[in-house]
């Protein structure tokens, strides 16, 4: 048995969602311990689609209990929104779990969120509007509300005077925005915090809970590496840390009890909003894998900007996040290409570089340098098994694995739960993985 920590390897869209849905069945908790609505997979379960943004995919399983941790920043109104339509949908929600010391996005954050955003101008950043920095810039601030606060009138009402009354401020004066009634936000918030009640929880304690009890434990991230607030593209990152070492922080546990990191990365890689890429297409065949691959951002419909595989992004995130293995996903995107490239390395100033630069202007001249290997041209969806795939998507990878020095699991190649090669159990396997290069 083990406990696993699923993280984004690239930009975030990796196809996490399904990576953790198919893992989730050998799990007995799955925690989302960081991110907040501003993240969000897509799954496909017997022709129907279910969009997600809070509530882990593992609720899908009846038996699994599905915390969302004290790193995570809860709307509760998005979160109630995705309760109801997992109970319309007739989908058992009694093990999913909030931690009562998770952080609220108030209206004031996503209003802020919003205007800031405008005030940047071409310096915007790309962000969601839906309030996530401004939610953990309380919470480092020590102003913010928690979901134990919208247990009790008197202490939301206490706990909301200041930071409200200073939201307001900046909102009339600065970006000529109605202020909030602070009534009409108890209210509203109070109303939130009965519906949510029920589920409300100690996070770490339930955690332990499960791991003396030796569960297998599932930790899924949110976003990906590349968009970590410390270790990303700054200042084209979210504001959490989505790199594995969140999820002991995130999750209250210390880094002895994770026994496995699995990096789940596209075939090819994306990015949605704004900054630096420099695999980024354009053209006829940006439009081809954009079309193919359904690259439209689960949050907010944004249209994603598609390249090449970027090898050098890839093995900084085997390093930052300590992967054990890989899930590659969208294989099937490729199918009709007949040449496939992998970004192999930069070209900095004139010289190689194989590197992921930590200045964003250096990372802004980067120039991709390139390997150039045959495609297959031919259908992989129905593929089950490794001896299934043609031999030059098999070729193919072998060479990511070879250049990202760690081995594949789990190759995705289509939206449904069926479309999948499963190498090896990340969960019940032995620590090792069978696609090497």
């Amino acid at each position: 048995m083990a406990n696993v920590v699923v993280i984004g390897a690239q930009w975030g869209d990796e196809g996490k969602g399904k990576i953790t849905d198919l893992l989730s069945r050998s799990a007995d908790v799955v925690v989302r311990y960081q991110g907040g609505v501003n993240a969000g997979h897509t799954i496909v379960v017997d022709n129907k689609v279910l969009k997600l943004h809070l509530i882990p995919s593992g609720i899908l399983y009846p038996k699994t209990v599905c915390l969302i941790g004290s790193g995570t920043v809860v709307d509760p109104k998005v979160m109630i929104s995705e309760i109801d339509m997992l109970v319309e949908s007739d989908i058992d929600i009694s093990g999913l779990q909030l931690a009562s010391t998770a952080h609220v996005t108030m209206p004031y954050h996503r209003l802020l969120d919003t205007e800031m955003e405008k005030q940047r101008g071409t310096q915007k950043i790309g962000t969601t509007g839906r309030g996530i920095g401004p939610t953990y810039a309380d919470k480092a601030q020590r102003s913010g509300i928690r979901v134990i606060d919208l247990l009790d009138r008197e202490k939301l009402k206490e706990r909301l005077k200041t930071p409200l009354t200073e939201k307001n401020g900046l909102l009339k004066k600065i970006y000529e925005v109605e202020p909030l009634d602070l009534n009409e936000v108890i209210n509203e918030y109070i109303e939130y915090g009965k519906r949510l009640k029920p589920h409300v929880v100690d996070c770490t304690r339930a955690i332990h809970q499960a791991a003396r009890k030796k569960q297998n434990i599932l930790f899924e991230g949110a976003q990906g590496t590349l968009l970590d607030l410390d270790h990303g593209t700054y200042p084209f990152v979210t504001s959490s840390n989505p790199i594995s070492g969140g999820a002991c922080i995130g999750a209250g546990v210390g880094p002895t009890l994770i026994d496995r990191v699995i990096g789940v990365a596209k075939a090819y890689t994306t990015r949605v909003g704004e900054g630096p890429f420099p695999t980024e297409l354009q053209g006829e065949i940006n439009d081809q894998l954009c079309d193919r691959g359904g690259e439209f951002g689960t949050t907010t419909g944004r249209r994603r900007r598609c390249g090449w595989f970027d090898g050098v992004i890839g093995k900084y995130a085997v390093e930052v996040n300590g992967l054990d293995c890989l899930a590659i996903t969208k294989l099937d995107v490729l199918d009709e290409l007949d040449e496939i490239k992998v970004c192999i390395a930069y070209e900095l100033n004139g010289e190689r570089v194989e590197y992921f630069p930590s200045s964003a202007e250096d990372f802004g001249k980067c120039k991709p340098i390139f390997k150039t290997l045959p495609g297959w041209q031919c259908s992989t969806a129905d593929c089950r098994r490794l001896e299934d795939l043609p031999t030059k998507a098999m070729d193919y990878l072998r060479f990511l694995a070879g250049l990202m020095e760690v081995p594949i699991a789990i190759v995705s190649l289509g939206a449904n739960r069926d479309q999948t090669i499963v190498i090896e159990d990340p969960i019940h396997g032995p620590k090792r993985a069978l696609l090497r290069a």
